[in-house]
């Protein structure tokens, strides 16, 4: 069968925030000039927004530029943010909560809403449609088309391939999706984005990416116990009994929901450490549990988050397109926020990539990107911020937050220089018998859930019959394993129970069940021997996040 082919001035991986924003500016730059511009987005998951999973506290300022209006255009910014609290978590018992002047500014969430970003990536879905934006969901981008080192476009997956790589009788080839420029907004790790970053060397004056895992449920809960805007975020137990960093979050919604959930940095050093265990032990803590008692889970997933900031970004442009949003890693850390990031980075990239058009560029760099990226809000805003994941690193939540804290006071000045943090997250594990394992208590079915009932509420699903998306890069590394000395991690860092050990014959045998995958992109990262790529399955494959 022929593969077809269509071509578009732009093409857009994702259907986030950052391309959906790209999409939006591209056609209302066209619209101020009566130019005509063609813009296609694709997106794999089955619908915009089934694979969007964040918190969501959201800073209004990327929308406000893009859209002035969006309050008369009914954008689902329904809550506002009325109550902000931070907390340390001393034990499994017992918090202490922060007085608000101790809230690092870049914290504080006076203004901003609490959303799910899945159900605002559908409205400015709507408004992209609305300005002539041509979407597709449920086509994976599977392949770069590269011609003379420039990227003209990108291939999409076939579908109806069998495991055993044969053309079942429903086969359909990938279609060919040419462009003068693609924009590339898979999220966190993309497949292609990564492809990207080592072949044009993007990566090679940053410092290696940082990551974390963010788990999260949907629940709702009883009228007594919600309060509608109320922000909570935590650090400390339980990530602190092993030295992981990260923390929690608990934002009350409106229908009487709370959306809460824990993020774990990926850079932890125990092997034995569980981030979905974590999660279900934090949701203990009484803090936590007297929220959530006599309610009911709605929904989970994970999501695994870019959280290097400034000194991480790889350069973001290459012959014929960019990397934008997570693609490149423009969240801020120091805010625990990334979706304005995101839109502003569309936003820019679309203002260049239009006037590259309109001087009938055919995939040539932007030169104007950069500055303007430098000059704006959001480059300004991961510069000022750019020591606080590295000094966190270094010293941990306290007393690195400490730092940050008193820095941000002073405006940079106690520290102003930007301070290296040069070990990839897949390097910082220690031997499994130097550690300790956590002791993690069974699921009691109320509030605390085991991994398979929980990726039963994400409506996670794969069609059985096609080539796994989980490439062991050497197939003849043992039980995936020069990895006895970490016991494995691959059967706990994973959030949805795709890898474990199984004995077959007497023998460690490492079985991947792919059909449970939630797309986090966590073991691509965590992996110790790097020997795991994530690329995407059959279009349409995965979760599908309702509200998330």
């Amino acid at each position: 069968m022929e593969r077809e082919s269509m071509e578009f001035d732009v093409v857009i991986v994702g259907a986030g925030p950052a391309g959906l924003a790209a999409a939006c500016r591209l056609m209302q730059c066209a619209k101020a000039s009566e130019k005509e511009v063609s813009v296609c987005v694709i997106e794999k998951g089955s619908e915009v927004g089934a694979h969007i999973l964040s918190g969501t506290v959201f800073d209004p300022r990327a929308i406000n530029e893009l859209f002035p209006g969006w309050k008369e255009q009914q954008a689902p910014l329904l809550t506002s943010v009325t109550d902000d609290e931070m907390h340390f978590f001393t034990s499994s018992q017992n918090n202490k909560a922060f007085p608000y002047f101790m809230i690092p500014d870049a914290m504080r969430n006076e203004g901003n809403y609490i959303v799910s970003l899945a159900n605002v990536c559908r409205w400015l879905a709507k408004q992209a449609e609305e300005l002539g934006v041509e979407i597709f969901p449920g086509f994976a981008a599977q392949q770069l088309i590269l011609e003379d080192n420039q990227v003209k476009g990108v291939i999409t997956g076939e579908m109806g391939v069998s495991a055993s790589g044969e053309h079942k009788t429903e086969y359909v080839p990938g279609m060919e999706l040419k462009a003068k420029y693609t924009l590339f907004a898979e999220g966190c790790r993309g497949h292609l984005g990564k492809q990207l970053i080592e072949h044009f060397h993007l990566d090679a004056e940053a410092n290696p990416q940082h990551y974390a895992i963010g788990l999260k449920e949907l629940w709702e809960i009883p009228e007594a116990q919600h309060f509608q805007g109320k922000v909570v975020h935590t650090f400390g137990w339980p990530l602190s009994e092993t030295g992981t960093m990260g923390g929690g979050f608990l934002y009350h919604v409106e229908d009487r929901q709370v959306s809460l959930g824990l993020i774990v940095d990926l850079n932890y050093t125990n092997p034995y450490v569980d981030p979905y265990q974590e999660f279900q032990r934090f949701k203990q803590h009484p803090l936590i549990r007297n929220t959530l008692i006599n309610g009911k889970r709605l929904s989970y997933g994970a999501r695994a988050i870019s959280k290097g900031g400034w000194s991480s970004l790889p350069k973001m442009t290459f012959n014929g397109g960019m990397l934008i949003g997570c693609d490149a890693g423009t969240l801020d850390n120091a805010k625990i926020k990334g979706s304005h990031t995101a839109m502003k980075s569309g936003m820019l990239a679309a203002e260049s990539v239009f006037k590259a058009l309109q001087q009938e560029k055919q995939g040539e760099i932007p030169t104007d990107f950069i500055d303007n990226f430098k000059q704006s809000w959001l480059g300004q805003e991961l510069y000022a911020h750019r020591n606080f994941s590295p000094l966190i690193h270094r010293y941990g939540m306290l007393a690195g937050g400490a730092i940050n804290w008193l820095n941000m006071k002073f405006n940079n000045r106690l520290i102003p220089v930007t301070l290296k943090d040069d070990a990839p997250d897949y390097m910082t594990l220690k031997k499994a018998a130097k550690c300790i394992a956590p002791c993690y208590p069974k699921p009691d079915g109320v509030i605390t859930f085991d991994k398979m009932s929980s990726v039963f509420l994400s409506n996670t699903n794969h069609e059985e019959n096609q080539p796994c998306h989980l490439v062991l890069n050497d197939k003849n590394i043992p039980v995936q394993s020069n990895l006895p000395e970490y016991a494995e991690p691959a059967q706990r860092y994973c959030p949805a129970g795709v890898y474990e050990i199984v004995k077959e014959g007497g023998e460690n045998k490492f079985v991947i069940n792919a059909q449970n995958c939630v797309h986090c992109k966590t073991c691509d990262i965590k992996d110790p021997a790097q020997n795991i790529t994530w690329i995407a399955p059959e279009g349409g494959g995965g979760p599908n996040y309702p509200n998330m």
